[in-house]
């Protein structure tokens, strides 16, 4: 073998070593070195539903080292065309092999959390600032008259099917998957033993539901609740009126079409104010619930306190909790303390 043969084959072996090598580090760099920069343990990355590849390089241009090598690795990986959505957490110092395997398919749930709104509109906004769904998806989907008639619900008492509680959902749920799980979780709740419950008292879930209502907005003592329920549930029997000031205050929210109004004393001209609302003029329950009732308040109507209790008034000596009175000349004596404490106090609406 001549010398100009040898100088070639090494040359060519030389040339093919070192392709090699630049291949197997970018290889490397592409799918093993190490490419976040943020600091800190783990990054947030939520991904809204149709963001197609480019819009996620963007997304990611302030998250990595290079997107240029993440592009091809996720091109090689066939991720470019199925760019998932949903809340996924990217630890620091991974790659982007780790990255692209995290962002197929280990979509993060979320805990969504809510309590006592007064309307569907109130809750709508609650969710949409936890999960990807616009507060006007939802209040259509929560008053859409098809889902509400299927479900037995009327857009006045609607609230009712919404437990206050904390739910697992993925951050880009749909609205129909929303709705499914409250529903599910509602028909969870409202088992045999509570709906025979309901039953024994005469009345139904959605009736519990509107008790409980004004029994959560009476009183934030879940002790005095059961004492409260046995009240009005006293009065339901003798068919005398509930006559509940929280029923005529969101008599008095509803009319004026403003929920965001603060009223701390009922004036006896309220009391006339002609809405299904105002229990101080119409016999029974009001239409609907005043506020979504948690589950305590719930539980208190459904397992009532027995007593011979009919009225109860604000006690000024034992602050959140009542005076409770059997007859009404008890009642109005009660009454008379409750007055002068509140005129002393200069409560006036």
């Amino acid at each position: 073998m001549n010398k100009t043969l040898k100088r070639i084959i090494k040359f060519t072996l030389f040339i093919t070593i070192l392709f090699i090598s630049f291949i197997a580090n970018e290889f490397y760099k592409t799918f093993f070195t190490v490419n976040t920069k943020f600091t800190s343990k783990t990054f947030s990355l939520y991904i809204k539903p149709n963001t197609d590849f480019n819009l996620l390089i963007i997304q990611l241009d302030s998250l990595l080292k290079s997107t240029h090598y993440f592009k091809i690795a996720a091109k090689k990986k066939g991720y470019d065309s199925r760019v998932k959505s949903g809340l996924f957490l990217i630890p620091k110092d991974i790659n982007n092999n780790e990255i692209i395997n995290i962002l197929r398919s280990k979509s993060e749930p979320v805990t969504v959390i809510f309590n006592n709104h007064e309307r569907l509109e109130n809750l709508a906004g609650r969710v949409s600032k936890q999960i990807y769904l616009d507060s006007l998806t939802l209040v259509n989907a929560f008053y859409n008259y098809d889902f509400l008639t299927i479900k037995g619900f009327n857009p006045k008492n609607a609230i009712s099917m919404y437990l206050p509680n904390s739910y697992q959902f993925f951050w880009d749920t749909s609205v129909k998957n929303f709705q499914d799980k409250m529903w599910e979780s509602y028909n969870s709740f409202w088992n045999k033993e509570r709906l025979d419950k309901a039953k024994n008292i005469g009345l139904s879930p959605i009736e519990v539901s509107t008790l409980a209502s004004i029994v959560q907005r009476e009183t934030f003592q879940k002790d005095e609740r059961p004492r409260i329920a046995g009240v009005y549930l006293n009065r339901i029997k003798k068919r005398m009126r509930l006559q509940a000031d929280p029923t005529v205050i969101y008599a008095i929210k509803d009319i004026n079409g403003d929920f965001n109004t603060k009223i701390r004393r009922v004036l006896y001209k309220d009391l006339k104010i002609k809405s299904p609302y105002n229990t101080y003029r119409n016999m029974g329950l009001p239409p609907g619930p005043i506020t979504m009732p948690d589950i305590d308040a719930i539980e208190s109507v459904l397992n009532p306190e027995k007593h011979s209790y009919l009225y109860f008034v604000a006690d000024p000596q034992n602050k959140g909790y009542h005076l409770f009175a059997k007859n009404l000349r008890e009642h109005n004596r009660n009454k008379k303390k409750y007055i002068k404490w509140i005129n002393r106090k200069k409560v006036f609406r």
